[in-house]
């Protein structure tokens, strides 16, 4: 690890944590087209996610200062999914961490639901349980890597006929939980890595907060402007580039 590679994964992270293309996906590609390249120690990578999950806090700050009981109840089921899936079977989902099998068809399949979003008949502004519940299993889903969180779960919202930033802003919210979940498992799992330079943390924190933060002002952007097959035509490039090359 150096200060190039902090920044260089902060960055990563930030953009890919709620921009539609897999931030698991890329770390996974990373690992096996960039020589050198290593997987960052558990501790980096949880500074990382809360380098992220800030990013979500100071963005809806004036929303989740004003969230309702109802609207808290709909995380909570929309969580449920992901979080047995990563309870009962998190070793599995981490053995896929390390393997390059199948990538590039789940970046294919990323690719698709992006580029359905915004064709979608979106007519319903509030969303229900049974809503939250199905969000929640495309979340449990995502969790493999290639399959990107935020385009299956905004995907799955607006073929429900949610409205779109109603879709998006509880597809970001619902990343909190899932996030802070995510986290705990890393740490109950941690050992002792090799000692990084402090700075090398924040450095890293910080360009995965700014660029987390700005990523979610770009998706709320390309979804207002029905611009996500966008992300979509860049999921599918990778995805064949991914299958031919490796």
């Amino acid at each position: 690890m150096n200060i190039f590679w902090a920044v260089f994964l902060g960055i990563v992270q930030g953009l890919t944590e709620f921009i539609p293309v897999s931030s698991s996906g890329h770390l996974v590609l990373f690992q096996n087209l960039i020589p050198g390249f290593n997987q960052p120690g558990i501790l980096f990578d949880v500074i990382l996610h809360l380098a992220t999950l800030t990013a979500v806090f100071y963005f809806f700050r004036k929303t989740l200062m004003m969230i309702s009981k109802k609207y808290i109840l709909l995380l909570g089921v929309g969580t449920i999914p992901a979080a047995l899936a990563g309870y009962f079977f998190h070793k599995q989902f981490v053995a896929l961490f390390g393997s390059i099998n199948a990538l590039g068809i789940e970046f294919l399949i990323t690719g698709l639901l992006n580029m359905l979003v915004d064709s979608a008949k979106t007519v319903k502004k509030t969303i229900s349980l049974p809503d939250s519940f199905a969000i929640g299993i495309a979340q449990a889903i995502a969790i493999i890597p290639g399959i990107s969180r935020s385009g299956a779960t905004i995907f799955t919202g607006v073929k429900l006929g949610i409205d779109r930033e109603k879709v998006a802003e509880f597809s970001f919210l619902l990343s909190i939980p899932a996030i802070l979940g995510a986290n705990i498992l890393q740490l109950i799992d941690y050992q002792s890595d090799a000692i990084i330079h402090p700075s090398y943390y924040l450095v890293g924190f910080m360009s995965a907060l700014i660029t987390g933060y700005l990523s979610i002002g770009v998706v709320y952007k390309f979804i207002r402007e029905r611009k996500f097959r966008l992300f979509g035509v860049y999921c599918i490039l990778l995805g064949f580039l991914t299958i031919i090359v490796l």
